[in-house]
This record gives C-alpha cells, sequence and structure tokens, in this order.
C-alpha cells in the first residue's frame, strides 16, 4: 500500500487522488494542514524539504511533485492508461497539461495568494483580480485548444493525463465564483468527470 501525504483541498493532491481511485490502487491518505502550517513542520520537511503538498510514500521512498508522482504511477499500474500509445498524441496532452500545472496552479496557489495578502499587503479585491486574471489567461488558452472536440473528455471517452489536471482546476474556479461560462468545453468535461466515482471520491468536499 503507499500512502498519500496530502491536504484536501490542494488541487495538486487532487490530481493524484484522482489517479490513485482510477487505477484502484489500495492508498491510505494522511492529511497535512496548509492552513494550519503542518508543510512547514521540521517532521514534514524532513520528508519533503518544500515543505509542499502532495508527497507519495512507497516501498522504494518517498516522490513530490504531482506530476512525476501520476507519470510513475502510469508506469507502474497500466491499468486505466494516462496516455495513449501514439507519441506525437501523448507530447499534445503532457503540453496542455503542463500549462495548467506549470502556467495557470503556480500563480494561483495558497502559499502565493497568502503573500500577496500577507506580505504585499493587497486587498482581497485585488487578490481576486489576481487571481482570475490568471484562471481567465490560462482557461482561454485551454478552451481554444479542445473546443473543437466531440470525445467524452479532452482527447478521448476516458480520462487522460490533461484531465485529470483540468477537473482539479476546474473545481477551484467554481469554489472561487469564476464565470466559467466563455468556457464550456472545459466546463463539460469537468461536469462529466464528476460523475464518475473514482473521480467523485477524490473530490475535496
Amino acid at each position: 500500500m503507499v500512502e498519500l501525504l496530502d491536504y484536501f483541498r490542494s488541487s495538486a493532491s487532487f490530481r493524484v487522488r484522482i489517479v490513485l481511485n482510477l487505477k484502484e490502487i489500495e492508498h491510505q491518505l494522511t492529511a497535512i494542514s496548509l492552513l494550519d502550517g503542518d508543510q512547514q513542520s521540521a517532521d514534514y520537511k524532513a520528508i519533503n524539504p518544500a515543505g509542499l503538498v502532495p508527497t507519495l510514500m512507497t516501498e522504494k521512498g518517498k516522490l513530490s511533485q504531482s506530476l512525476a508522482i501520476i507519470e510513475y504511477l502510469d508506469e507502474l499500474y497500466p491499468h486505466a492508461p494516462l496516455l495513449p500509445n501514439d507519441g506525437w498524441q501523448r507530447a499534445q496532452i503532457r503540453s496542455l497539461a503542463l500549462q495548467i500545472c506549470c502556467d495557470i496552479h503556480p500563480l494561483n496557489n495558497l502559499r502565493v495568494l497568502k503573500y500577496l495578502n500577507q506580505q504585499l499587503q493587497v486587498s482581497d479585491e485585488q487578490k481576486t483580480e489576481w487571481y482570475q486574471h490568471w484562471l481567465a489567461t490560462g482557461f482561454e488558452a485551454l478552451e481554444a485548444e479542445l473546443q473543437n472536440g466531440d470525445s467524452l473528455f479532452s482527447y478521448s471517452d476516458n480520462p487522460n493525463l490533461l484531465d485529470v489536471c483540468l477537473i482539479p482546476q476546474v473545481f477551484n474556479a467554481l469554489r472561487y465564483q469564476f464565470d466559467m461560462s466563455p468556457y464550456p468545453t472545459l466546463l463539460r468535461i469537468y461536469q462529466h468527470g464528476i460523475t464518475l466515482k473514482p473521480i467523485k471520491d477524490a473530490l475535496p468536499d
């Protein structure tokens, strides 16, 4: 059994929980509260010096960064593959997944929002404007890439790496009352995804 050190509202942790469920991997969840500062404790930083979640604990050792964890699990457990056999399509899916994980999420995660509030003393209104600006910039590009598809998920009727990254990002957008009407394809993928039990069971709420 693997152990996932995670925080329930962390979108990076959410991604990994989806994959663990899709692949039916026996696992244990251990909460690391980002609000209570557990990630900065000496005990946790001895495991993950970056002080971030998630961290996957395996018989081989520890592994951090959600995309590295997900690709490791995808290689180790071939059931419900997250990447197709075609090399070009794998590259396209990775490219769009990285747009979420590298261009949208890091600008809007909890530690950045707390820094804006506490160190830079921006107002809540300015923080919301920041959050929604980077969501809109990223979602506009993703919608343009995916809007001509007719499959249930981004590239097929089964979830792939991109969908695993997209669904938590849309969940967060809706939680912050972001208007998803300009992004119907992204919203459709999310709404279908959360009807599936493995994804529904990974939801923060």
